[in-house]
């Protein structure tokens, strides 16, 4: 006997949650929603964490005036690693910041040039440490005074790099490393000038073996 269409049978369509249990949870709603501020609530707890961390392990500073020039100009924002000295891993040729020895409020920018037990002298536009003269491609132009300095125990000796118009430790003194914030690693900001703050490695392995 021939078939009908109305005989015939098709796969049934399943029934979704909603048709076959009257309509969507309402608590599934208030989960969703409780889902949601928790996400948000661990988001900002994310955020705040790696705000301390990153403020513990580094530090931001602006660049004011001209003593660092060439290397480092005026309005330039730079990144600092606060764990460098803590480490004890600070040496000849670094560049530093640090409180300003006779205001602690003020945050000054430096080159390392004596560590302690180091004697510095500065004549006829060179300088001279451990009475070995550096090799000094960074500086705007050769220094014009003289003197000499034996750097104390737990404290450095700076300079500027534009050696004739900077205040550093030829008129401040010598700066404790307890005073020492870190060293400069990275300039940040104008873009145009990003890029790593490197000390003068080489320069300073022939004068430092």
């Amino acid at each position: 006997m021939e078939q009908g269409f109305d005989d015939l049978h098709t796969e049934s369509t399943p029934l979704s949650p909603d048709d076959e249990f009257g309509g969507p949870d309402e608590s599934t709603k208030g989960s969703g929603f409780w889902r949601f501020l928790r996400d948000v609530f661990e988001t900002l707890v994310l955020a705040a964490v790696l705000f301390v961390v990153i403020n513990t392990i580094s530090a931001r500073i602006r660049v004011d005036g001209s003593s660092m020039v060439p290397t480092l100009h005026d309005g330039q924002f730079v990144m600092v690693n606060r764990w460098a000295e803590k480490f004890g891993s600070l040496k000849h040729g670094d560049i530093v910041v640090f409180h300003y020895p006779r205001d602690p409020d003020q945050e000054y920018i430096k080159r390392i040039i004596g560590l302690s037990g180091d004697s510095v002298r500065i004549d006829n536009g060179k300088v001279y440490v451990n009475n070995q003269e550096l090799i000094e491609p960074y500086i705007a132009a050769a220094p014009r005074n003289r003197g000499t300095w034996t750097v104390p125990e737990e404290h450095i000796f700076v300079l500027g790099d534009n050696r004739n118009n900077s205040q550093d430790s030829r008129s401040f003194g010598y700066v404790s490393k307890e005073d020492v914030i870190g060293k400069a690693i990275f300039i940040y900001w104008p873009p145009t000038d990003w890029g790593l703050i490197t000390s003068p490695e080489v320069e300073a392995s022939l004068i430092y073996p």
